[in-house]
């Protein structure tokens, strides 16, 4: 009998063909999509598990890190410390702050308490005025001069020339990034303090008179021989101050009109010993 003739052992399959019996007499159903499926040549085909393991596994994609910069970029060690140095420089910068604050703020109790404290931080480097906001804020150039008579080893008097001590001020500020303290206000505040407590005649008003005094002398003994001026073997027996005051220039679009002449304050001479300290009496 022909294979293909019909009969119980075959089946039509897809479109009415006829498909022969698998084995066992029994038709193959899967036929034709069995084919296609399991085939390697067929369009579209399942990658075997042999496929599957050719190919890469595909885990996270990792993005690039920035380096870090900073404090970050120290080792934890140098961390610690940076944070350390930070703290107290924070630390400082609020205490300063706070000593301020109270330096200036109106008396309360912390004033009336810690006082003292306050000012002792305060001044003389950090203190603080409203003459920045004067509604006349001063015009004119001060020059204070001292000389002085020595008395020389030989038992003579001799008197020095003017030592122009402003002068001497501005030439060591002058080109100085941080110049002292001292420099800049120790004889500019102990003129303007001599001024608020004397009267046109300049005789001292009150305890305070006599005190800036004493402090004028001091400065003037100290820079007279800071300058040599009594020279070896001499004393410095008295000093005199003068001043010289000269209005500042006003700009040319003001029509202000100023006087250029100088005016010229002349104290009476002051009786000093070799150590800077009053004798009895001054002429």
């Amino acid at each position: 009998m022909d294979a293909y003739d019909t009969g119980s052992g075959a089946r039509q399959g897809r479109g009415g063909q006829e498909h022969p019996a698998g084995p066992g007499g029994e038709a193959d159903g899967t036929g034709e999509s069995v084919g296609a499926a399991g085939g390697t040549g067929a369009t579209g085909a399942v990658p075997g598990p042999s496929e599957e393991a050719a190919e890469p596994a595909a885990g996270p994609r990792t993005e690039p890190t920035e380096p870090r910069t900073g404090v970050a970029a120290l080792s934890p060690r140098y961390q610690i410390g940076a944070v350390v140095a930070l703290t107290v420089v924070a630390v400082a910068v609020c205490a300063h702050l706070g000593l301020v604050f109270l330096h200036l703020a109106p008396s309360n109790t912390l004033t009336k308490q810690h006082g003292a404290a306050v000012n002792e931080w305060v001044f003389p480097e950090f203190e603080q005025n409203w003459k920045l906001f004067a509604p006349n804020p001063l015009q004119q150039n001060i020059s204070v001069q001292v000389r002085a008579e020595v008395s020389t080893a030989d038992g003579e008097i001799r008197t020095t020339g003017w030592y122009d001590l402003s002068a001497e001020d501005g030439r060591a500020i002058d080109g100085n990034p941080v110049p002292s303290h001292t420099q800049q206000n120790e004889l500019r505040r102990a003129w303007d303090f001599f001024v608020a407590t004397h009267d046109s005649e300049d005789r001292p008003v009150g305890l305070r008179g006599t005190l800036s005094e004493s402090y004028l002398r001091r400065i003037a003994v100290l820079r007279l021989e800071r300058n040599d001026a009594a020279g070896p073997g001499g004393v410095v027996e008295r000093v005199q101050y003068r001043s010289r005051t000269t209005n500042v220039e006003p700009p040319p679009w003001s029509g202000e009109k100023v006087s250029d002449r100088p005016t010229v304050r002349e104290l009476p001479w002051w009786t000093v010993s070799g150590d800077g300290a009053q004798k009895e009496g001054a002429a």
